[in-house]
């Protein structure tokens, strides 16, 4: 992520003439726009200012469901987070995100994914492993472990509740993007299809 130096001082906690004075001394690499700017890398910015400790980072718990019919178990997931980092004495904040557990475009997780690589995290709190996301999840725990974030999964090896009531709704999605591909979002064959496997999920 290639940000100006305004940018880089806030998230780094410096000034812009320190920036400055690191680019005349060589210390850092920095892109210069057709028209001059400075653009700076901040992941390479994280690794030459020290990351606060863990204990000194804020931690972020992710609650998720898939549509507003799950209202209920967004609210137990939320209840359930909150009162697990306040009996241990966190500094917490939770993220709610509404959407598949296959749509990697969520809002939520991107400003968690994003959080966590500007080294502003210092631990992940989910309630199950798939509330982050349904496949994929171990690339995001992949950066929490390049980054020093801290992976608290309260519930290890369960199935959450909601578990059968988006499992189908998931593999209709997943249906959903090969059949547009293979046929066209607008075809008479793609149409028939999705509504077929509508009615079968519905049976679910």
């Amino acid at each position: 992520m290639r940000v100006s130096i305004g940018q880089a001082a806030k998230e780094l906690g410096v000034s812009k003439e320190t920036l400055r004075r690191w680019e005349r001394a060589g210390k850092i690499e920095v892109e210069r726009t057709p028209k001059g700017h400075r653009r700076y890398d901040l992941s390479k910015l994280h690794g030459i200012v020290a990351r606060p400790a863990l204990a000194d980072r804020l931690t972020l718990a992710y609650a998720r469901v898939s549509s507003y019919d799950q209202k209920e178990d967004l609210i137990r997931q939320v209840a359930l987070l909150e009162s697990y980092c306040a009996a241990n004495g966190w500094t917490y904040e939770v993220i709610q995100d509404l959407g598949s557990g296959l749509n990697y475009n969520k809002k939520g997780l991107r400003d968690l994914i994003q959080r966590i690589c500007l080294g502003k995290v210092g631990r992940l709190v989910l309630t199950h492993k798939d509330r982050l996301l349904r496949f994929g999840s171990e690339l995001v725990f992949a950066l929490c472990e390049a980054y020093n974030t801290e992976v608290v999964i309260i519930n290890q090896g369960e199935q959450p509740v909601s578990f059968e009531e988006e499992l189908p709704q998931d593999v209709l999605e997943i249906i959903t993007v090969f059949s547009a591909r293979l046929y066209g979002s607008r075809s008479h064959k793609n149409r028939k299809l999705i509504e077929t496997l509508r009615e079968a999920a519905k049976e679910i």
